[in-house]
């Protein structure tokens, strides 16, 4: 937080080097599990210093020792892959602690602060005599079952800066979809590339997780932009399928800027984003670098509240330390679009500014103009900010560093809440080219403030040299700083330590059910984000719309427990209606939607049933519908069905009514019957029955063929006329029978048909016959039903 002259540095360096290096260790088990983390920072000296960055991972024992350590570097004087390293730690009672990384042929110590949820924030500890390499960084517990190409898929969003060999800074941010296959698909994205923005458009995109066992992998990025093609390729070190810490991996140069950042699981709403995606509070926070009066490369750094109204408007009360001095406005209006990908474009007085969306109100975001002013927007916890939110114990340290002169920073700090001005205490290491200065006291007042700016504060620090800064309050848990008065400031971040547990707030409220009839109630529960203090937590209660849904003003949550219930009563309503339950406890709201519907309409009863044909021969089926009086449920009507006589019809146990239909169909299936026999189908439904009759009959005789076909006489004179006779194996059916008559002869002809009335069994016909110049024959044919019989007729000169 501010700057220490040379002098300063040197004692401190002398008295407390080993406060640090000798910590007892009497908290390492804090530290322990599978780790990733990156770096950024710079080599060199206070007259020539260039970009550094780092990304890799270890294995903690939580006894103080570093295995299966792997570390990838890349800088100006070139780049180091997969390097394997051991190494130990040590962390002190307030949890601050010191490690050693053992690489072949040489070594790294780091100073670092345990924060609430395990991870690190540190810092690169052993420059000397005006150079070395300064930096910060984060330790975050990794997943190692992320460890594959394919667990790396889905919508991500992704953010880097850095700087050529000369230091002109760069920028990129975007979003790409993985296949879990190696193929980024739908990639996007925007570059401000030393001061000038373009789009990249992308040509092809993959990576590869590499190596299964330290979760390394490769990334490639091929676009254009302004018409010229380039290729960046990255590595990076798996956090966990949603999360993966990226360094450039390409020879730096004045055409190719060393980049450092995240690639984070991106969270698309059905449909897409949309300018309602920003609504609310959003701190942002950004570190760039500018040219002041003809000095280049000073550090620039700034943060805000951003306050979106959903609809592409927003305000920004933004505070800034820019070319050593402060700066700032209140208030100042912009307004923005939200492509569906998350692409955000920003418009603010006249300055234009790129964004993408990570999920709603998170954003990575640059601005385009030369400073490269890039960093991140979160979204602002709900509720008031005061004093009262910034309480307990935080991990602190400087971010992202803009230049070699930035003094780093890691430490453990305290704050009390008090009235109208809160105190901080801490203690801190701090990270400069003459050397490490371990365990310096640090004090320091805070004044946080609802309005005009909610989580606007400023702090004053009285140890070491003095200065002022500006706080904005992302959550109870989370803040970020500003120095006013350090000529080389950077973003300095705070979050909820882990030695000392993190304050208490409202973390969440849940309804069970979410949905119910007007009259009826649901069950709300609140969850603290840790047990509830002596005396309990007094959860304050909400609803937005009273006259449907009640709640009382307010729970309690017993002392030492995380969780009350409460009952949330309805009234009748005539159309379906969503209340907001509110909960707000310590600065922090949650909430949750109730939906009220009207009282369902009575259920249909079954107003008839149905069959066709109502006649069927034995062997065949008819079919039933069953009709309610009026739409069925929801999950449908299950209407039962029966039969008098289960030998002769049978039906399906039931048959559903689909919810909203009215009737339903089903088949009852007969058997064949030697005589007519009647069968009630029965159909039962909400305590009514309905019935109607089926008639199944004998299948009727097998139809007769044809047994015989004569003639008289069998012998004629030429123009004289024969007698055919045909005969069935029995009566002919209902209708008749039509037998089919044909003469292979000319000379002899018969009608093409002959019918046997119904019930007889014989019919004749007349055989017609012309002169002849010689005797001759013909074969007379009768067929019916797949029988055929002949005679022939002898037709005489």
């Amino acid at each position: 937080m501010r700057k220490w002259n040379a002098l300063l540095i040197l004692v401190f360096a002398l008295f407390f080097a080993s406060a640090v290096y000798g910590q007892t260790g009497v908290n390492n088990a804090e530290l322990k599990g599978d780790y990733a983390f990156a770096f950024n920072g710079f080599s060199g000296n206070l007259a020539t210093s260039s970009i550094f960055g780092a990304v890799g991972r270890f294995a903690a024992d939580g006894a103080g020792n570093l295995t299966n350590g792997e570390l990838d570097t890349n800088g100006v004087g070139g780049r180091a892959a997969a390097q394997s390293f051991t190494g130990t730690y040590s962390i002190g009672a307030d949890n601050r602690g010191v490690m050693n990384f053992n690489l072949s042929g040489s070594s790294a110590r780091l100073a670092f602060a345990m924060t609430a949820n395990g991870n690190a924030q540190f810092i690169k500890f052993d420059a000397s005599g005006g150079s070395g390499t300064i930096g910060s960084g984060t330790m975050e517990k990794a997943d190692t079952s992320a460890y594959s190409t394919a667990r790396i898929a889905g919508d991500y969003a992704f953010g880097a800066a850095g700087f050529d060999p000369v230091n002109n800074r760069a920028a990129i941010e975007g979003r790409f979809t993985s296949n879990g296959t190696g193929t980024l698909t739908s990639a996007a994205g925007d570059v401000n590339a030393y001061g000038t923005t373009y789009s990249m458009n992308f040509t092809a995109a993959n990576y590869t997780v590499s190596d299964t066992a330290t979760g390394r992998g490769a990334m490639q990025l091929a676009f254009t932009f302004g018409g010229t093609p380039d290729t960046l390729n990255f590595v990076f070190y798996v956090v966990n399928s949603g999360k993966l810490f990226v360094v450039e991996s390409d020879t730096v140069s004045n055409t190719t800027p060393l980049l450092n950042g995240v690639v984070v699981q991106q969270q698309i709403p059905a449909g897409g984003f949309s300018n309602a995606s920003l609504n609310g509070n959003m701190v942002i926070y950004l570190t760039g670098l500018s040219t002041c009066t003809n000095v280049p490369n000073v550090p620039k750094a700034g943060a805000g509240l951003l306050t979106a109204n959903g609809s592409g408007a927003f305000s920004l009360t933004y505070d800034e330390n820019y070319c050593r001095a402060p700066n700032g406005f209140t208030d100042a209006a912009g307004t923005y679009s939200v492509a569906g990908n998350g692409r955000t474009s920003i418009t603010l007085g006249g300055f234009s500014l790129v964004a993408y969306l990570v999920n709603s109100n998170q954003i990575f975001l640059f601005v385009s103009d030369p400073n490269v002013l890039f960093g991140f927007g979160e979204p602002q916890a709900a509720g008031s900010f005061s004093n009262s939110a910034l309480k307990g114990t935080y991990a602190g340290y400087a971010t992202n560093p803009a230049a070699f002169g930035v003094t780093v920073f890691s430490g453990e700090f305290s704050a009390d809440a008090a009235a109208p001005t809160g105190n901080m205490t801490g203690t801190e290491d701090i990270g400069v080219p003459t050397g490490p200065v371990s365990g310096q006291a640090f004090k320091a007042t805070y004044s946080v403030t609802p309005s005009p700016t909610n989580g606007r504060g400023t702090m004053t620090v009285s140890s070491g040299t003095g200065g002022n800064a500006v706080i904005y309050m992302i959550s109870p848990s989370k803040f970020v700083v500003v120095s006013l008065n350090d000529p080389n400031p950077a973003i300095l971040d705070f979050e909820s330590s882990s030695s000392a547990p993190a304050p208490v707030s409202l973390s969440s409220l849940s309804l069970n059910p979410t949905t119910v009839t007007g009259g009826n109630s649901s069950t709300g529960t609140v969850t603290l984000s840790g047990a509830a203090p002596t005396g309990g937590a007094t959860v304050a209660l909400s609803s937005s719309n009273t006259t449907v849904a009640q709640v009382p003003s307010s729970v309690t949550v017993a002392a030492g427990a995380t969780s009350a219930t409460f009952s949330v009563s309805t009234s009748a309503v005539a159309a379906s209606t969503t209340v907001t339950i509110s909960g707000t406890y310590s600065g922090a709201t949650r909430s949750a939607s109730l939906t009220v519907t009207p009282a369902s309409p009575p259920p249909p009863t079954l107003s008839s049933l149905s069959l066709n044909p109502t006649s069927v021969t034995g062997g065949n089926s008819s079919t039933g519908t069953v009709t309610l009086s009026g739409a069925a449920p929801a999950g449908g009507a299950t209407v039962a069905l029966s039969s008098s006589n289960t030998t002769v019809a049978r039906t399906p146990s039931s048959v559903t009514v689909a919810a909203g239909a009215t009737t339903a169909t089903f088949t009852v299936s007969t058997s064949a019957v030697a005589a007519s026999t009647t069968v009630t189908i029965s159909a039962t439904y909400s305590g009514a029955t309905r019935s109607a009759s089926l008639t199944v009959t004998p299948a009727p005789p097998p139809l007769p063929t044809v047994s015989s076909l004569t003639l008289n006489p069998t012998n004629v004179f030429g123009g004289q006329s024969s007698t055919g006779t045909v005969t069935l194996t029995g009566p002919a059916p209902a209708g008749g029978a039509q037998v089919f008559l044909s003469s292979n002869n000319g000379a002899a002809r018969v009608p093409s048909s002959v019918i046997v009335p119904a019930g007889a069994t014989t019919a004749t016909f007349t055989v017609n016959t012309s002169f002849v110049l010689i005797s001759t024959s013909a074969t007379i044919s009768a067929s019916y039903n797949g029988t055929t019989r002949t005679a022939t007729l002898g037709i005489l000169l």
